[in-house]
């Protein structure tokens, strides 16, 4: 973010100071965000202004009347009332009254913004307490002008995204809850189009990009972007739904900016209300919340998973205290046969589950399927509300007769970063451009290979889709007595007793019965496999696959640095007696 657009937010925010007292800091934003919306519209509609209100008097009584007036604006909405920020300072004795009808004549679109802020509340309140006037002043500067001619289209999103962050911030939202920042969506974008771009060089045919949990839009600004910086000839169409009501709010007025289909972008909760039902797409780009539970969405989404096949969750869910793949099985479930997505998630999905839990059934679908391309481990502390280690999946749906096909591409990028100058929340590093390069490289060559560029390291590794796969044996045996002989039935038969029941993941490109004499007979001369109990399990232990030894420090090296640190300390302590003396 350039010093001017963080000036520009830092200066909006500033007018926060006015609301101390009626408003608590968390509930700054219920009127910063909404303001920032309307300051802009008005700027941006300030030079059509007077031919759409000579359009609406010619057109008032027309039954239809949206496109005389968007085409005399010059956008996708407009303003009828006479009023605006200029105009309404101008009468202070009548406020509120003139700056509702202001707000009345937005065309719909704005409203249905304005509604999902439930922005009436709080005008309602600044005016009750004196401060409506004084709030819509202070928008009315000269340094609150956010005018097309000097605020450009990008960084009016990235003052956007200043200010929800300010506002997510004073909520000390959960770790999954946070916003992703530029530097990480660029790396998305790139992984995304890195094996495809001759292609889209080339081709001018309609591109889709969604994202499921798309906050203010960000994701889906900046792949529209790098897709327009391969192709300027390209459409691109954006498809997004937002749970949060304020950012949707944001992400609807954004694209309404643009000038794009604002239509696409929809409120509601993805896993129980999804509105985009048998939509599929090129690409996809998100980054869901993980660690939240989906107990109010359990009925909705066990009815999907009673679907099958023609349900976003064939294969079932995680355990109910974590959602997160079930945004993965939907973005899959949304792919056209060869789009590709981006996601990111947590260590989670790795790992977490035993084979035959719903989270090992995920991993297997979706490796089983050959859709996992790549998994690149991301540098902690990138986010600005968490610093937990992060992990990009790419699924591509197109591997198929490609090197990729049947393999996955684990990269190990935690080391490739740069150190922030100053912090932002819990933002310590980013991903430059020297570091996003070298990760590309290493995706792009496909290698087992350690890349390294001053102090950046990136190791990639590739394997079969079968490496990650096991069976999980059931291993019984017998029960011994106090004179350690084996209990049999009357009939001569070992009992078996659970307490003696053990298990083992045996690799999938293991033969069972030969890992059982080599690795359990050994040691269990009369233990026996239950195999109506095996079981088919999925894990990506990543970081065992990046594991490094490092040996001990020799002893006496320690020894020799103890004994010359309190060396130095006596010496520092002589010198304080003689300053004393």
């Amino acid at each position: 973010m350039s010093t001017n657009i963080n000036a520009k937010a830092n200066l909006i925010w500033e007018v926060a100071t006015k609301l101390v007292g009626v408003y608590k800091p968390h509930e700054y934003g219920k009127v910063i965000l909404p303001m920032t919306v309307l300051k802009r519209f008005d700027d941006i509609l300030k030079p059509t202004k007077q031919a759409v209100l000579e359009k609406y008097e010619e057109v008032k009584s027309f039954e239809v009347k949206d496109p005389f007036l968007t085409e005399a604006s010059g956008y996708s909405f407009y303003n009828t009332s006479k009023y605006d920020f200029e105009k309404l300072l101008s009468d202070p004795d009548n406020i509120e009254s003139n700056f509702k009808n202001y707000l009345n004549g937005f065309s719909d679109n704005v409203i249905d913004i304005l509604s999902n802020f439930k922005f009436n509340n709080e005008v309602k309140t600044m005016a009750d307490n004196r401060l409506l006037y004084v709030v819509i002043e202070e928008f009315n500067s000269k340094t609150a002008y956010m005018g097309l001619d000097e605020v450009k289209t990008e960084d009016m999103g990235y003052i956007f995204e200043e200010l929800v962050r300010k506002f997510s911030e004073s909520y000390d939202e959960e770790a999954g809850a946070h916003f992703t920042a530029r530097d990480i969506i660029y790396l998305m974008t790139d992984l995304l189009v890195a094996e495809e771009q001759d292609i889209l060089i080339n081709d001018d045919k309609v591109k889709t990009i969604y994202d499921m949990a798309m906050g203010t839009s960000q994701m889906l600004a900046c792949m529209t972007d790098r897709l327009h910086q391969l192709n300027k000839n390209v459409k691109v169409d954006c498809y997004g739904q937002e749970l949060n009501p304020e950012t949707y709010a944001i992400a609807k007025a954004d694209m309404l900016i643009k000038g794009g289909e604002a239509d696409n972008f929809k409120q509601g909760d993805t896993l129980d209300d999804d509105k985009f039902k048998g939509y599929t797409f090129d690409y996809i780009i998100s980054n869901p919340p993980f660690g939240i539970d989906w107990k109010k969405q359990k009925k909705a989404i066990e009815d999907e998973v009673a679907k099958g096949e023609h349900g976003r969750f064939p294969v079932g869910t995680p355990k109910i205290s974590d959602g997160q793949m079930l945004f993965t099985l939907n973005g899959i479930a949304k792919l056209k046969d060869n789009g590709k997505m981006a996601i990111i998630q947590n260590g989670s999905p790795l790992f977490s589950g035993a084979a035959g839990s719903g989270e090992s059934e995920i991993r297997r679908y979706i490796i089983e399927n050959d859709w996992l391309e790549a998994i690149i481990q991301l540098p902690t502390d990138l986010f600005y509300n968490t610093g937990i280690s992060t992990y990009i999946w790419l699924i591509n749906k197109g591997k198929e007769g490609t090197l990729r096909e049947g393999k996955v591409q684990l990269i190990d990028a935690s080391n490739c970063y740069i150190n922030r100058r100053k912090n932002i929340g819990n933002k310590r590093k980013d991903l430059d451009e020297k570091s996003r390069k070298l990760i590309l490289k290493a995706y792009s060559e496909f290698n087992n290979k350690e890349y390294k560029e001053n102090d950046k390291v990136v190791e990639s590794k590739i394997f079969d889709n079968s490496d990650f796969g096991f069976y999980r044996i059931t291993i019984e045996s017998p029960v011994i007595d106090e004179k350690q002989e084996i209990i049999k039935d009357k009939k001569e038969n070992i009992k078996a007793d659970s307490s003696k029941r053990d298990y083992e993941n045996v690799p999938l490109k293991e033969d069972i019965d030969e890992y059982f004499k080599r690795e359990v007979l050994p040691y269990n001369e009369n233990a026996w496999i239950d195999k109506k109990k095996t079981q088919i399990g999925y894990e990506i232990p990543f970081t065992r696959y990046f594991y490094k030894y490092v040996p001990p420090e020799n002893s006496d090296d320690i020894l020799a640095r103890i004994r010359q640190n309190e060396n130095n300390i006596m010496d520092a302590l002589k010198k304080l007696f003689e300053e004393d003396k």
